[in-house]
Formats: C-alpha cells, structure tokens, sequence
C-alpha cells in the first residue's frame, strides 16, 4: 500500500475523511496496563526509549487494542539533546532533568555523535513499518527546540516555564546558541525517521503557549520554520503536523510562519479559530482529556461537540493533549467507538 492511501496520509494532504481517522497523543502509555508490564522491564527510562524490542512493543499495543488509524513511535523529546552531548536524566516522580544551560555544556556538545546514539531509535521504526498494519500510519516525531530548552534553564521544568522564559531574556545568544544546535539535530533526526519508514511527522511545541508575541516569533516559529524547512529541502513529499499547545490566538501565524501541513490544537482553541485554520490547512486534535477520563456523557458529549464544529472540513480526531495514567482503557474504545460511527 502506498502511504498515501493510508487514512491520516489522505487527511494530512487536504481530503476530508468521515469519519475522521482517529488517534491518540500518548497512547502508549501508563493507562494500559499492558505498557506499565512492559515498562516494568526497563529500569530506566532512556534506556527502554533505546531498545527496539521494548519500544516497538508499546508502540504496537494500542494498535491492537484498538486499532487506531496512526501509530506514533514511542520515544521521548529528549532523546535528541541526549544524543548531542547535553546531560539528561530521567528520576522517578520527577520526570526528566537537565544540567543547566551554561556556556560550559554547550561546548560539549557534538553533532557528530547523533547518528550512532539515536540509531536504537531508527531501527525502532523501521520494525514499526514492517509490523504495522498495512493501512496505519506511521508517525515519527521530535520535540520542538524551545519546549526541549524550556527544561534546561532551570535544569527541569518549572511553573509556566518561568526559568526559561526569565534565561532567554537576560541571555538570549546563550538560548538562541541551544537552538540553533537542537534545529540542526532535530532536522537530521527527522530525515532519518522518514527514511526508515515514517509516513509522516508532528513537532511537539508543549510550551509555545508561555510566549509573549516576540518570543513566539523568534522561540517557537523561527525553529519549526527551519525544522520543517530542512526537512522538506532534503525530503520534499514530507507531510508535518505542528503542535503548539495554548497558541490559539496565534495559530494563523504559526501556520504561515512554519510552513507546517497540519497543526493540532489544544482543546481550549475555539471553534470559530479552529474553522479559520482548517480553511489553509488540516487540524488534529481537540477533545479535553479530562472529557476522556470521565467518561460517559461528558465524553459522547465531547467527541460529539468536535465532530460537528470540526468534521466539515479535513479533521484527524485526537485529543488536546496526551491521554493522562488515571484514563480507563474502555473509555478509549467507547471513543474511537463513537468517533467511528461518525
């Protein structure tokens, strides 16, 4: 099958589907109880985004439980400064730490190491593509330089991503430095993933909603413009999907600052922005995933309210943000259910 035939392919160059295809951010992930046995496997949690046996696993268990229309290579956004030389860890009930940006740790970093370190990461996919259904899409992805940056100011995240926010401006050569490192890396990480079976790509901006308009501009479009631009130079069929959490009211500049194909929204974008958008390109997203850990009617109520605003037009159902551990697995299948009888 040819990748443009697959659903979310058809969606992501411009054909209204519907039903929409339907997916999930995170999902693989600590809701499935299937994915915590697995994990359980691992100690660390860079070391089980490093194994190929271990991630093609979880990558493969949503699918079969319920037979989502894309499938996303489990990994993590920090796999990219990891394999550049910038210090990473990951603790228990923390989440990932960073050494704090210096001059210092950016000296240390080296381009040249990136192809070796993330190459558990591309055979990952490449099993993917052989082990998927023919009909699902394969996601690859990266994070967004200024949402992985946001984590190494402060050396881990902090509330509204003050430490970042208050460093790019006392310091902006030293943040733009980080950057420009992870755009030059982050661009041959996406190539790469295209080559070894990628349909498809999302940029994961998580943070872009904390900017100011300037910082917007320079921190959040300015790199995914580059991103997408460096990808498309060397791979020009490439088909992206941005994501910048909270950005509704500047989602018509990030559309044509970056040059993205698709763009997800969070599910506080508003209808009538949300419509406007899908008039240029096809939009992802956006039910709450708060709706989804209810249950019930507030989740028929939600997926209802997304696919009358937003079926008119080229839709992939997903949610606003990654399903979240306390989510019940039926309430997924009640879902992807109710999305597919349209």
């Amino acid at each position: 099958m040819n990748s443009k035939d697959r659903a979310v392919m058809r969606v992501l160059s411009g054909e209204r589907l519907y039903p929409p295809p339907v997916w999930m951010m995170r999902q693989a992930g600590r809701y499935l109880p299937e994915y915590r046995e697995t994990r359980a496997k691992s100690k660390n949690f860079l070391d089980f985004c490093y194994n190929p046996d271990l991630a093609t696993e979880v990558t493969l268990q949503p699918i079969r439980r319920y037979g989502f229309d894309a499938s996303i290579l489990f990994s993590d956004i920090f796999v990219v400064p990891d394999a550049i030389g910038y210090p990473v860890r990951f603790e228990e009930g923390r989440g990932p730490v960073l050494e704090p940006l210096s001059q210092n740790v950016l000296d240390r970093l080296e381009q040249g190491r990136a192809e070796a370190h993330l190459a558990p990461v591309i055979e990952t996919v490449r099993r993917l593509r052989r082990e998927l259904p023919e009909e699902t899409t394969l996601l690859g992805f990266c994070g967004a330089p200024w949402t992985v940056a946001c984590y190494s100011v402060a050396g881990h995240t902090t509330q509204d991503q003050t430490a970042a926010r208050v460093g790019a401006y006392r310091d902006p050569a030293l943040m733009q430095r980080f950057i420009d490192e992870l755009i030059v890396a982050s661009i041959a990480y996406l190539i790469r993933q295209l080559d070894a079976g990628a349909d498809a790509l999302q940029i994961f901006d998580t943070w872009a909603g904390v900017l100011d308009d300037a910082g917007f501009a320079r921190w959040s479009i300015e790199p995914t413009r580059q991103i997408v631009a460096g990808v498309k130079a060397a791979r020009p069929n490439a088909r992206i999907i941005g994501f910048p959490k909270a950005s509704s009211a500047r989602l018509a500049a990030y559309v044509t600052g970056t040059g993205v194909d698709a763009v997800g929204l969070d599910w506080t974008a508003p209808d009538h922005i949300a419509q406007s958008i899908q008039k240029s390109v096809p939009i992802q997203g956006n039910l709450d995933p708060m709706r989804l850990v209810a249950g019930g009617a507030a989740l028929d109520d939600g997926i209802a309210h997304v696919l009358e605003a937003l079926g008119q037009g080229p839709l992939i159902f997903n949610l606003g943000h990654g399903v979240t551990p306390e989510t019940d697995p039926a309430h997924v299948a009640r879902m992807v259910e109710r999305v597919r009888q349209g």
